[in-house]
């Protein structure tokens, strides 16, 4: 086992402890109460990610692995089966998974520029017949990610499945993360004026271009701070990294674990670039 691989197992694992005991409450294992402790169901699921596993090969390699073993404290033949931890998956709602994502950016010293873009996932990695019974038609998913320019860590997640506008998604990513940030850089896609007051009323400042519909806008523009908009590359680059280390298109079937499973990549992610420091 090499070091940068358990380096990141302990990293998934105090991650995972951290959230179960902020949150006792929440139910990842057996409801009836038979079976493993939850934090460990979260620490599997990151190491499966972060190896490109299936949940047969996660439960075969992490069992053989002595180190991981004696940090989850699970004897060879007491991990759960597959099926076992496919179903806690199953039972994870996607708000702990992004309270995860979260987390993880804390581990990588974020600083107090964030910038917001949009990419697209592949859907066609599902079964035909999948396809075909549930008579699916969209065959992208739209992911919209918060992005820190300093540590490219993402700070935030959104997915869908029916492409609302960037105005839309980038109001609701942007609230609900004032309290990270002091600016925030989007493209004209985000060009929104009552976003713009929003984020000032929060103590933001907006940095984000507008379209020019008027000679006026290109007055905006010119007074935007080239410094802290050039930086807006962070967000693509963060998902381009994210493409080439996990490939462009999500596996899942069903649209909620597709979104599941794309927030725990991009949490994986965050903690791949935190050992690296």
């Amino acid at each position: 086992m090499t070091r940068v691989l358990f380096r990141f197992v302990k990293q998934a694992a105090s991650l995972a402890q951290k959230r179960c005991a902020a949150s006792p409450t929440a139910v990842v294992s057996d409801p009836a109460g038979n079976g493993f402790a939850d934090w460990k169901h979260l620490t599997l699921h990151f190491l499966r990610i972060h190896m490109d596993a299936t949940y047969r090969e996660i439960v075969d390699w992490a069992s053989e692995m002595d180190r991981v073993r004696g940090l989850l404290q699970l004897a060879r033949s007491a991990f759960p089966a597959p099926s076992t931890l496919w179903r806690s998956f199953e039972r994870v709602p996607t708000q702990i998974w992004r309270q995860l994502l979260r987390r993880s950016a804390t581990r990588c010293d974020p600083g107090e520029h964030g910038a917001m873009d949009a990419t697209f996932f592949d859907r066609e990695a599902a079964s035909s017949y999948y396809v075909d019974r549930s008579d699916r038609h969209i065959q992208t998913l739209k992911a919209t990610a918060l992005v820190d320019t300093e540590s490219c860590a993402v700070l935030d997640l959104h997915c869908s499945a029916h492409w609302p506008h960037d105005t839309q998604v980038g109001r609701r990513v942007a609230l609900r993360n004032t309290d990270e940030i002091e600016s925030l850089a989007g493209d004209k896609g985000y060009d929104d004026q009552s976003l713009r007051d929003a984020l000032r009323a929060k103590g933001v400042r907006p940095v984000i271009r507008h379209r020019l519909f008027a000679h006026y806008d290109h007055a905006h523009n010119a007074r935007l701070d080239s410094d802290l908009y050039g930086q807006r590359w962070m967000a693509e680059t963060a998902f381009s990294a994210i493409k080439r280390r996990f490939g462009s298109a999500v596996r899942p079937s069903a649209w909620y674990r597709e979104f599941q499973e794309l927030v725990l990549t991009v949490a994986v992610y965050n903690l791949e670039q935190a050992i690296k420091w």
